[in-house]
């Protein structure tokens, strides 16, 4: 495995660490904190549904699986286990020093049995105004099976018992907080003091109206939380179409096993027991102890609470300065490139494209990947106008896109119902690429402008995601760009690429020739550096040659946001190389590598982390970055980020998570690209920059 390896599934743990952090640190408001701690358990959830799940199956091949993985599947079960107990009674600690903290800000979080007469009168009416109607209580018999458990939902076990006879009976009850009803409701206050109720308790008071005609005097609940195996099973059968593979796999995946079990610590033993052995949960499987709430994902939408400094102030996207408004973009697409870098710019650049391309009466055509869209997108609206103005446009459509299948499939048909041509991906390839072709013909003048990016055309994550976009005209690009496109509508046609690394078909050993070319620089004496900013990095073969270049001298500094396997820094071993993990207000999402190539430093933005799956499974979109501005806005990037002494920590085998930089004026990178930007968007523009 080399010279050090961690399993990207444990430093996976080690970055919801970093997350979580974000939740204790005083320095962050308090409700953003709250956000925090959502973001962490909606990750975890993310987690078991997926890595855990691949761990499990895997761990059923023993010692083949080993080999495969280079580590012991059960060993890191046992490892992930052991961390995420010890992750939870900090999560535990650190939401009741939340709690503690709003109530300094006159806000209180209230149960059922602490509810004033008023306030009382207030959630029984609302129990059974919005709630009552939606709770569908299912009686636990030893005959029944149990049904097929909501993956994510929280549900009541609901004890029923007669004082008298003390007889018991079982139920369960699905909270119907997904999307059906809110999680959190405000309640009646008092001279500026604020309540809050989970839904939970509302349910709880109004529990003896639900089972009022069963003989039982003493009704107790106990919230619990199934999370299932999500990974899809699609099979190679070529008579069914891939769009239906994809429906199947969907319904197999309600039907999955537990690789996880919450429950509340105060539920009765024999109830636990009798949960477990109806879920056919064994020692193998993740039981978990909690608190009395679960979900705490929901805190990502919490309930807006006026109050000073309780959020983040507002960071306003700053206008390109090469794009004043009522100028055409495509003209200025034509003279120079341009770079986007949301959410610091705006998203609606990209949609002012698309609504430019769709009314342009020389364009011709537009193509476009599809990942990941917002609920209401305004993408797809310029696609479907632009087909409705008599344009081609063809969409590439990855049904794939991990909890996006079924939105994805839906947004299919209905571009499908208005004339765009839709490919439903590439069959053994997830195509993960970001791409947008516009092509213009004029007279015998055929033009194309290009759109390749590190992150999906979603505005709604464009908002919180950090990701590049850049738009150029330039031939040498535009000319690969379509033969992607081409690639995806006959998948039997593999192009030569020049300039662009498309994966899987070249971007690995364009990596490694990248790579070993610092390495000669450094043992020739001349200047050799890496400069990698990646969301994660767990391919063995390149860590192993990024080993090598930190033995030979080069220096390696890596920004890197998630799952990351090295050991740097360490003394013999990796002495060279370095690397910190930013958290802040955006999710860093963007990806990035500079070469400092002898001098003469090679850009590149990227679509694809370095890991097997996405340079050899995936297709990814390496793009190099030409203008000398833009290379140098880049670079600035880099340096601003890898100075920053606030939010970002250091990545190294102890996997302690400290903050990077001590002393010295305090800079937090994110705040301070945006003044970056700002100070950019009012200099005047020189004819191409």
């Amino acid at each position: 495995m080399g010279k050090a390896y961690i399993p990207k599934e444990i430093s996976w743990l080690s970055f919801n660490a970093r997350v979580l952090q974000e939740a204790a640190n005083s320095e962050v408001p308090l409700l953003e904190r709250f956000n925090f701690l959502g973001i962490y358990s909606n990750n975890l959830d993310e987690y078991f549904r997926v890595r855990v799940a691949t761990l499990r199956r895997l761990a059923l091949f023993s010692n083949k699986a080993k080999n495969i993985l280079g580590y012991s599947p059960k060993a890191t079960l046992k490892s992930i286990q052991e961390t995420v107990m010890i992750q939870n009674e900090r999560f535990e600690a650190t939401y009741a020093g939340l709690l503690n903290e709003l109530k300094k800000h006159r806000i209180h979080f209230v149960n059922e049995q602490q509810l004033d007469s008023e306030q009382a009168e207030f959630v029984t009416n609302y129990f059974r105004k919005e709630v009552r109607s939606r709770l569908m209580p299912l009686i636990i018999s030893r005959e029944n099976k149990l049904p097929n458990l909501t993956d994510d939902a929280i549900y009541f076990a609901i004890q029923l018992r007669n004082s008298e006879t003390e007889k018991k009976r079982y139920a369960l009850l699905e909270i119907p907080s997904r999307k059906i009803l809110p999680r959190f409701v405000r309640l009646p206050g008092k001279k500026g003091t604020r309540y809050v109720i989970f839904l939970d308790d509302v349910i709880r008071l109004g529990l003896r109206e639900i089972f009022s005609i069963l003989p039982f005097d003493e009704i107790s609940a106990y919230t619990i939380k199934v999370t299932k195996d999500a990974e899809l099973e699609i099979t190679d059968d070529i008579s069914e179409s891939y769009i239906d593979k994809v429906s199947k796999s969907l319904q197999q995946r309600r039907k999955a096993s537990p690789v996880r079990f919450v429950h509340d610590r105060e539920m009765p033993p024999e109830f636990l027991k009798i949960l477990c052995k109806k879920l056919n949960l064994g020692s193998e499987d993740v039981v978990m102890p909690g608190n009395r709430y679960h979900n705490f994902k929901d805190f990502m939408n919490f309930i807006e609470i006026e109050g000073e400094r309780l959020n983040y102030p507002k960071l306003a996207p700053v206008r390109h300065p090469a794009l004043p408004y009522g100028r055409s973009i495509l003209s200025v697409i034509r003279k120079r490139d341009i770079m986007f870098y949301f959410p610091y710019h705006p998203f609606d650049h990209l949609i002012d494209l698309l609504r430019e391309a769709s009314i342009d009466p020389a364009v011709t055509s537009i193509q476009i990947t599809l990942y990941r869209l917002a609920r209401n997108s305004s993408v797809i609206n310029a696609l479907l106008n632009a087909a409705r103005n008599g344009k081609s446009v063809t969409t590439v459509v990855e049904l794939q896109a991990r909890f996006d299948e079924e939105a994805n499939i839906l947004w299919g048909n209905k571009l499908t119902d208005d004339g765009v041509k839709v490919i439903y991906g590439v069959p053994g390839l997830k195509v993960h690429s970001k791409l947008c072709l516009i092509t213009r013909v004029k007279g015998e003048v055929t033009q194309r402008y290009a759109a390749v990016g590190t992150g999906n055309f979603n505005e709604d994550t464009a908002s919180v995601y950090t990701d590049h976009l850049l738009l150029t005209s330039d031939k040498k690009i535009t000319n690969e760009v379509l033969k992607t496109f081409n690639f995806f509508s006959a998948n039997y046609r593999k192009d030569k690429f020049y300039h662009l690394l498309v994966s899987p078909f070249g971007l690995r050993n364009r990596l490694l020739t990248l790579i070993d070319n610092e390495i000669k620089n450094a043992k020739a004496g001349k200047e050799a550096r890496i400069r990698i900013k990646i969301n994660n990095l767990t391919d063995e073969e390149i860590i192993s040659w990024l080993y090598k270049a930190g033995d030979a001298g080069v220096q390696v500094n890596l920004i890197v946001r998630g799952m990351f396997s090295m050991a740097p820094g360490a003394k013999g071993v990796s002495e060279n190389i370095r690397a910190i993990s930013i958290v802040d207000r955006f999710l860093e999402h963007s990806r990035f590598m500079i070469f400092c190539n002898g001098g003469d430093e090679l850009v590149y933005i990227t679509s694809a982390d370095i890991m097997p799956r996405n340079l050899d499974h995936r297709i990814e979109v390496t793009c190099p970055v030409w203008d000398p501005a833009i290379k140098q806005e880049i670079s600035d990037v880099f340096n601003i980020q890898w100075n920053d002494n606030l939010k970002a920590r250091i990545l190294d085998a102890e996997m302690a998570n400290t903050i990077a930089g001590s002393g010295g004026v305090p800079l937090r990178s994110q705040t301070e690209i945006h003044r970056y930007y700002s100070e950019k968007s009012t200099k005047p523009q020189e004819p191409g920059q």
